[in-house]
């Protein structure tokens, strides 16, 4: 466990912390550094890298595996969550900060463009950034993305925070399991991930009961797609990009991959789905299979490069 800043200790050993300061708020980019080529995880709308992509289950992360892999791992924290938590509501739009991180990641390795990973309501960012940025974006992976629905018109914004209990997670990640089916999370493993979670959040041990505070421009941003109004065309995207989902994940369901199908070139559409997967397969226990399905994609991006 390491130190950062004076805010959060974040559950990691031996990813490096890369802060930028020019920004109203600090924005932390954790690097897992290797000699390969760049890809940035984009993270969703309630937990941040330390419990994702870097948060170890029986001693190996998803960024060990991509690591392993030969490839140069990147995490932001969005402003509000984990390293890059402040006292105010965060206001720079979700898309800047992925824009920072990128510069950030070129200036760092050379490289003009990164492979970016992002999960849930990460992807509506990730997708705007790489509609409006084609040279700095390889290839996108969205992991259990959000697609437009034709829902009805959503009300105004919330704005402020939203508070989360462990409780209010573990019932988010057990609900798409089908009935009669043997359980894909764990107990033991979200045991042990439940307090890091809280951890995050310095205050969340004065709130009864305990909760993590979280922005709610995410939950805006969900309840607009699923109106009618996601912020980005995914016909505009110009890279290869790997649509990849649990089959039980109803947050991104058949529907919506069809939505993604068709508007995503076909050149450019890839779609993979893992069985006995939900939501949060990246906790679960065919994480491995999301692991090497994201690996191949990215290997056979760059061999088509090269």
């Amino acid at each position: 466990m390491v130190e950062v800043s004076d805010w959060v200790k974040v559950y990691s050993d031996d990813m490096d912390v890369f802060t930028r300061l020019d920004h109203p708020y600090l924005l932390t980019l954790w690097r897992y550094a290797g000699a390969g080529w760049p890809v940035l995880y984009i993270h969703g709308a309630t937990f941040p890298i330390a419990l994702s992509v870097a948060h170890r289950f029986d001693g190996f992360s998803w960024a060990d595996s991509l690591h392993a892999a030969g490839l140069d791992v990147w995490g932001l924290d969005f402003a509000g969550y984990g390293a890059s938590r402040g006292a105010d509501v965060p206001q720079i739009p979700a898309v800047e900060q992925i824009d920072a991180a990128v510069a950030a990641i070129q200036t760092a390795t050379g490289y003009d463009s990164v492979t970016i990973i992002a999960h849930s309501w990460g992807s509506i960012p990730a997708g705007m950034f790489a509609v409006l940025n084609p040279r700095s974006v390889k290839a996108l992976i969205l992991f259990g993305p959000i697609a437009q629905r034709g829902g009805p018109p959503a009300g105004a914004p919330d704005q402020g925070w939203r508070l989360i209990t462990a409780d209010d997670q573990y019932r988010r990640f057990v609900e798409d399991v089908p009935s009669g089916e043997s359980p894909v999370l764990s107990p033991a493993h979200f045991s042990a991930w439940a307090p890091m979670w809280l951890a995050t959040d310095p205050a969340s041990q004065d709130r009864c009961p305990h909760s993590v505070r979280v922005p709610r421009g995410p939950y805006n941003d969900i309840a607009a797609a699923w109106s009618g109004r996601l912020p980005y065309d995914p016909a505009r995207l110009a890279c290869p990009t790997l649509i990849v989902r649990g089959i039980w994940d109803r947050v991104c369901d058949d529907d919506d991959v069809a939505w993604f199908r068709d508007r995503v070139s076909g050149r450019l559409f890839h779609h993979v789905e893992v069985a006995r997967g939900t939501h949060l397969l990246h906790l679960e226990a065919q994480r491995f299979e999301l692991y090497a399905a994201c690996e191949q994609f990215i290997r056979q991006q760059l061999r088509m490069s090269t």
